[in-house]
């Protein structure tokens, strides 16, 4: 059943989907999908192509916009939209610490979410594909790991594809997690240097809050436990267009005078809540290195391991001089799974995952240099979150690909900057300029 309404300038309608939990298994056990289309209003009636949109993340649900904002209405000028839930997501079949119970204990936990990667994700497009164009390829425009996703899918069944757009999302082809944390934690540096140079007063706030928690047990109102890590964690910010403005009014006023002395204000902590829990997106933290995982070698914590090898990023030590205190970024770890209410039933689970040594490729070079898809790559410059070195040899790699490579805007530049975004894009797909 569907069902249509309408909002400023558009008309939604709801669209749900079964598929098999795992296509190689087309006959067994079923998950159920959610998707949104769009369309403007004044073109509801017309014949439009569609355009697939492949959300960040891994485990965040679609954007749900409200009218026509960011690259949406850039899109919807010749375009009907789907805006997918990705397995696990949003209003799909939910995958979190209240519903994966029903798997069994963490090793079957574990093995359920093996089915919650890009190559998985892809295979759910191909499903749904026939029933939204009558069979017709489509275009996807992949963000962050929905570009993850969209190089999957130009391995996996570039038949579906009449062209492939994605934004900060070119992966590595070879590279084993720690591969990529090792490129990252030196961009992590550097953002937060970045930072500190426009807002220097930051430094001594940093420190402050950095003390305060290396000596306190502050929890959060929903039970997290704040540790001086977790704060860190904040970093991951940066990566944003407007990230470093939002991380230093975080940060200004950070305490209240009590009875007991300075404490972190309750504004503060909320604040802070609403940045680290992950309880409207887990699968993030569960599945978040896996999508790394692509022959034997587990991923065994690569972030935590490899941050080991930056010893400037270690606050206690920090503080025993008068150094910046450094924030960290996209990085899940096992105490990530300690202090947030949300994740601590699937730290085993996490565990689990970490220490698989199955995982299959998620691309096929071989396939990729024989590409014939119209691809356009927008890559940012020193994005924080995906290695632009990375990015570029990927690039190389597929055949026909155009980059824009641009300084212009960090990792959401298709938030920040959507139509014109997107506009180069689909130029540079068209070989328009």
């Amino acid at each position: 059943m569907t069902v249509s309404y309408r909002q400023p300038g558009v008309v939604l309608t709801d669209r749900r989907f079964t598929v098999p939990l795992d296509h190689d298994e087309p006959g067994g056990e079923t998950i159920e999908l959610y998707a949104r289309e769009v369309v403007a209003r004044d073109k509801a009636g017309q014949g439009l192509p569609w355009l697939v949109y492949l959300q960040g993340g891994p485990g965040f649900g679609a954007n749900r916009f409200v009218g026509r904002p960011a690259w949406l209405g850039r899109a919807l000028k010749e375009y009907r939209v789907l805006l997918l839930d990705q397995r696990g997501t949003g209003a799909s079949t939910p995958a979190n610490r209240q519903t994966l119970p029903l798997r069994g204990g963490p090793a079957e936990q574990a093995d359920y979410l093996t089915h919650f990667r890009a190559d998985s994700i892809v295979r759910d497009c191909e499903a749904i594909r026939p029933q939204i164009t009558g069979g017709d390829p489509w275009t996807v425009l992949g963000q962050s790991f929905g570009g993850f996703c969209t190089v999957s899918y130009l391995s996996l069944a570039p038949e579906g594809l009449a062209a492939a757009l994605i934004t900060g999302g070119l992966p590595s082809l070879d590279a084993h997690a720690d591969d990529v944390y090792r490129a990252a934690y030196p961009r992590i540096e550097r953002k937060v240097a970045a930072h500190y140079a426009r807002y220097p007063q930051d430094v001594e706030r940093a420190r402050r809050i950095a003390d305060h928690l290396l000596q306190h047990e502050v929890t959060l109102p929903n039970g997290y436990r704040l540790t001086v890590e977790a704060f860190q964690s904040l970093g991951i910010l940066l990566g944003g267009g407007d990230g470093s403005h939002q991380l230093h009014f975080l940060l200004e006023d950070a305490f209240v005078p009590t009875p007991g002395g300075p404490a972190l204000s309750d504004a503060f902590l909320e604040q802070v809540q609403g940045q680290l829990s992950y309880a409207s997106h887990p699968l993030y933290a569960v599945v978040h290195e896996s999508i790394y995982g692509r022959d034997e070698r587990p991923t065994a914590w690569s972030a935590e391991r490899v941050r080991a090898e930056f010893p400037q990023f270690d606050a206690a030590k920090t503080l025993t001089g008068d150094g910046p205190l450094l924030f960290t970024g996209e990085t899940v770890h096992p105490w990530t799974f300690d202090c947030d209410p949300a994740l601590r039933p699937l730290r085993e689970t996490a565990d689990a995952l970490a220490a698989r040594t199955d995982w299959r490729p998620l691309y096929d070079p071989a396939r990729l240099a024989a590409n014939e898809v119209p691809v356009a790559a927008a890559v940012y410059h020193d994005d924080m979150y995906v290695d632009t070195a990375h990015s570029l040899a990927t690039a190389r790699a597929i055949r026909g690909l155009r980059t824009w490579v641009t300084d212009e805007f960090e990792h959401d530049g298709v938030r920040a900057g959507g139509p014109r975004v997107l506009d180069r894009l689909l130029a540079l797909a068209r070989d328009e300029v």
